[in-house]
């Protein structure tokens, strides 16, 4: 059965933005998604079975799978990073703004929106769809929902391809880069400033063992021709006791945006190999591996086509990885706009949210454009 997915939809624009405004209305700060993830569950249209709630994770699929079919999941995380400035939720114009509605609430809101309208046409896709949502997904990967979940629910092994609905700008992004976190720890001996030689000052050391870092340029790694950017940054650096004495400790921390050329192990001794000296330790943080790129999956294909959307590398790190650990595809496709990610003045255009519906109804619907 073929619907057309272009087909006029009264009052999808307001149905969208109302979504999105009760969710970015909703604080959901990464710790603390009950609430959010409540009020998702009373959403879900029927047709969808929950067959796992626990631990930051509500995860649904079709209640009738069809042995011929195969299963797409969309999936999205709840969680935001804090309120910090920003400011209550609520409508500007043609945008939703607030907290998380760029990263990534407007993107649950058509998540909930494509359950509802495949709830209403049955038959409408020849693709069994799932819904995935999880929190922590702002904290570091060793407090993940997701990995997890993996671990304890069968299902998700069998996803043929997730749609991670990151903000994108409406294009699809394909892998991601891997992130690593280390604290380098320099120790040298304390003594009075105007006897400096008989101490060793750790700054003056981390300075110098820092500055192959400081002079790194931006490493490009072309991957399927796609262009992904790595760069290593010096994040925070703590030292010092007094005005008037030499330290004798500086503690730093470093981080390495790395291709997915790249394994977490060979990572960790790039990082290693750009100190310039011995004479520090090194601790890792946090390595969350990268994800491969699959342009050429022919799902994507399809999602692509559906919207004749742009193909980019995701510069960043995104749960895509995390799929890609249990061999699952994964990409990155969503309504919100990256450059308002985490800024106080956060915001979603309700355009986007129709356009992102749109693509996804064309794409399960096997519609194309034009």
């Amino acid at each position: 059965m073929s619907v057309p997915a272009n087909e006029v939809d009264a009052g999808l624009d307001e149905r969208l933005a109302t979504a999105t405004l009760d969710l970015v209305r909703l604080a959901s700060v990464s710790g603390d998604e009950v609430a959010i993830l409540a009020s998702i569950d009373a959403a879900l249209p029927e047709g969808l079975d929950v067959v796992d709630r626990e631990d930051g994770v509500l995860f649904a699929v079709p209640a009738r799978r069809r042995d011929d079919s195969r299963f797409v999941v969309l999936a999205g995380h709840v969680d935001t990073v804090p309120l910090h400035g920003s400011a209550p939720g609520g409508r500007d114009g043609d945008a939703i703004v607030g907290r998380g509605a760029a990263d990534m609430k407007g993107a649950l809101a058509v998540m909930l929106e494509t359950a509802s309208w495949l709830a209403r046409l049955p038959g409408a896709s020849d693709l069994d769809v799932g819904l995935l949502f999880f929190g922590r997904e702002e904290l570091p990967i060793t407090q993940s929902a997701l990995l997890p979940l993996f671990a304890r629910c069968e299902p998700t092994r069998s996803i043929d391809l997730a749609i991670v609905m990151e903000p994108t700008a409406n294009a699809i992004e394909v892998g991601c880069l891997g992130n690593l976190n280390a604290r380098i720890t320099v120790r040298g001996r304390a003594a009075h400033t105007a006897r400096p030689w008989l101490g060793r000052n750790a700054i003056h050391t981390a300075i110098g063992a820092f500055a192959p870092i400081a002079e790194l340029a931006p490493n490009d790694v072309d991957v399927d021709g796609l262009v992904f950017r790595e760069v290593v940054s010096v994040t925070s650096i703590d030292s010092g006791i007094a005005g008037n004495v030499v330290p004798d400790l500086a503690e730093a921390t470093v981080n390495f945006r790395y291709a997915p050329t790249r394994t977490p192990h060979e990572a960790e001794a790039r990082l290693r190999s750009l100190l310039a000296t011995d004479d520090v330790e090194f601790t890792v943080i946090g390595n969350a591996p990268p994800a491969p790129v699959v342009a050429r999956h022919p799902l994507v294909e399809r999602l692509r086509a559906a919207g004749d959307l742009e193909v980019g590398p995701k510069q960043a790190w995104t749960p895509v990885a995390e799929f890609a650990t249990i061999g699952v595809d994964a990409v990155n496709f969503g309504p919100g706009d990256p450059q308002y990610a985490h800024r106080d003045d956060e915001r979603v255009s309700i355009e986007a949210l129709v356009r992102s519906t749109h693509v996804l109804r064309r794409f399960l619907s096997e519609e194309r454009e034009g």
